[in-house]
């Protein structure tokens, strides 16, 4: 009845059973989902109705000024443009 979602800051010691460990993640576990504040993803879209890709220097920038990593504006920027896609 000890269940977990498999994220690191729900789980008490970092331990792996043996059925998680048979999974194919190889021992690594996924990184906690990010939970945006309003104030960032209102800038996030505010920038993505201006342009839908960024260049490096635009999303560092960006990083920097919203206190995220480039890695998570780039998934961002990813993720919203394949819910344009799915909206058209």
């Amino acid at each position: 009845a000890d269940e977990s979602s498999g994220y690191e800051s729900e789980s008490a010691g970092g331990e792996r059973t043996a059925a998680a460990a048979t999974d194919g993640t190889s021992g690594r576990q996924r990184r906690a989902r990010t939970a945006f504040t309003s104030e960032q993803v209102c800038r996030l879209e505010k920038t993505f109705q201006r342009q839908k890709y960024l260049g490096a220097s635009e999303r560092r920038k960006l990083a920097a000024a919203l206190h995220l990593s480039e890695i998570q504006i780039k998934t961002w920027f990813q993720n919203r443009r394949m819910k344009l896609k799915r909206q058209i």
